[in-house]
């Protein structure tokens, strides 16, 4: 009989005992999902049609772009992409070359079947009723599995968007791996999730103690940074001041991604996030943002240009800090000798 985990809900903190524990040759490593989406407006309301699947050239120069620097993405797809016979031939010969993995990413606005109303609560997969919630995953499970041959292991709710009833849906789907719970970050005065107080280390999310969570990275930086979650959620309610902290260099809060946010407040956050012992630094952007106009990140040429020499720099940094690149099938071995050994027979 498998030992329980927690209830399973994304939304509460693990047991100490769902903490996972990765080989001992592990040391830090670094991965990078990429949300992997249909161009929209993000200022317009949500809507099932008005979006594109267009930015071909921009994927493929960040494919090989990744490649050349020994990176194999983790491309969490959603169903107008995977729908998109371009893209999918595109994906599909990545997949072919060992280059890059696919995934799901589950946008319930435009993701079959379409029975609930278009609204920014609904934009949550995991705020749909657990029937809705299910048939939508089962949908763009299927369609993976229909392009590629193999239904995807690896998931990341749009939006970050998951509930009380996911992690048991993405255990019960076949799911390994979810990334979805962008810890210390809080949506809920946007109908949203909020992750506050969970890791940002690897820990079993479900049920049956076969989901392993992947959190997005975020560090906390700045001469407070010792203080972490508790003093930053502080000097958030200190209104005007909570600015005053980050221009300061007293704390700030960052996440690991080229959107938004500067080189050097990334090359801090990784120091931080080694700092803190943290066995898997979770890297992500968007995939419209790999071409000029689709994402406020990137609006022309030169912020093209400065994506890449984002990369350029953070990428030499991890080097020279020993971080190495770790691969998902790696990232699921390393797991499965050591924490899977939680499990009771």
């Amino acid at each position: 009989m498998t030992m329980a985990s927690h209830d399973g809900n994304l939304l509460l903190p693990p047991r100490p005992e769902d903490m996972i524990s990765l080989n001992a040759d592990f040391g830090t490593r670094f991965m990078l999902f990429v949300d992997t989406e249909e161009e929209f407006d993000w200022n317009a309301p949500f809507s099932r049609t008005g979006h594109r699947v267009s930015a071909w050239k921009g994927m493929a120069r960040g494919q090989a772009y990744f490649a050349a620097a020994g990176i194999q993405p983790i491309y969490v797809t959603d169903y107008p992409v995977i729908d998109d016979d371009r893209a999918a031939a595109m994906m599909g010969q990545w997949v072919s070359d060992r280059a890059a993995d696919i995934g799901a990413h589950l946008h319930p606005w435009v993701n079959p079947p379409h029975v609930e109303e278009v609204s920014d609560a609904n934009s949550y997969a995991g705020s749909l009723p657990e029937a809705v919630e299910q048939a939508k995953l089962e949908a763009l499970c299927q369609r993976i599995a229909a392009r590629f041959g193999e239904r995807p292991i690896a998931y990341r709710a749009g939006r970050y968007g998951v509930g009380s009833n996911t992690a048991r849906l993405l255990e019960e789907a076949g799911f390994i791996v979810d990334s979805s719970v962008r810890s210390r970050f809080d949506y809920s005065a946007q109908y949203g999730p909020d992750f506050q107080g969970l890791p940002v280390h690897p820990y079993w999310a479900g049920p049956d103690r076969t989901l392993i969570e992947l959190p997005l990275s975020t560090a906390f930086i700045g001469l407070l940074r010792g203080g972490g979650e508790r003093l930053y959620r502080a000097s958030q309610a200190m209104g005007p001041l909570s600015a005053v902290f980050s221009r300061g260099g007293l704390l700030s809060r960052i996440p690991l991604t080229p959107e938004g946010v500067p080189v050097t407040a990334a090359l801090m956050a990784i120091d931080a996030l080694i700092d803190e012992g943290v066995p898997v630094l979770n890297f992500s952007f968007h995939s419209p943002t790999l071409e000029p106009g689709h994402t406020p990140y990137v609006r022309n040429a030169k912020d093209m240009d400065a994506f890449y020499r984002w990369w350029d720099i953070v990428l030499d940094h991890l080097s020279r800090r020993g971080v190495r690149h770790v691969r998902l099938d790696e990232l699921v071995r390393s797991v499965s000798t050591s924490g899977r050994a939680c499990k009771a027979a």
